[in-house]
């Protein structure tokens, strides 16, 4: 709930500056001076460019909650009974001893967004952030693909 409170004030926030970038960029093609134009232009497109990456983060952790929440109800999710550090992470060795376990899974299964979407979990345990979006990412596919067949 933290998280997603934080997210949303970073949105209202980035919300503000893109109005008031594009109020200055208004004015500044208003000017008529070509330099003026392009700057204008440019500030145009870079909030934007900032909108498009703000949504898509907002409804990849929508989804992400979605499955979360259907995992959780199923009674799916990884048990988390790994050692933590103060900080609420898990220890980096026992995430790594637990993830062969979920590679394993999504081997026999790589149609089953439950199997990449407990990857995408053991993945973060260990700390790489990249892999996990990625399996999480194809979690949602697979998910939505599934959704689209029963349709």
């Amino acid at each position: 709930m933290k998280n997603r409170v934080a997210a949303l004030v970073m949105a209202a926030l980035l919300a503000l500056y893109i109005v008031l970038v594009a109020q200055r960029a208004v004015m500044l093609v208003a000017t008529g001076v070509p330099v003026g134009i392009i700057m204008g232009i440019a500030l145009m497109v870079l909030p934007l460019v900032a909108v498009w990456a703000i949504a898509r983060e907002l409804l990849f952790g929508a989804r992400t909650e979605k499955l979360v929440r259907i995992l959780d109800s199923e009674g799916n999710l990884p048990v988390e009974e790994l050692p933590h550090r103060a900080s609420g992470r898990p220890l980096r060795d026992a995430a790594d001893e637990e993830f062969p376990k979920y590679k394993a899974e999504v081997e026999a299964e790589p149609q089953s967004w439950r199997a990449w979407f407990r990857l995408g979990l053991a993945y973060d345990a260990s700390g790489d952030r990249r892999r996990a979006r990625h399996a999480l990412r194809e979690a949602i596919r697979l998910y939505r693909s599934s959704r689209a067949r029963t349709a």
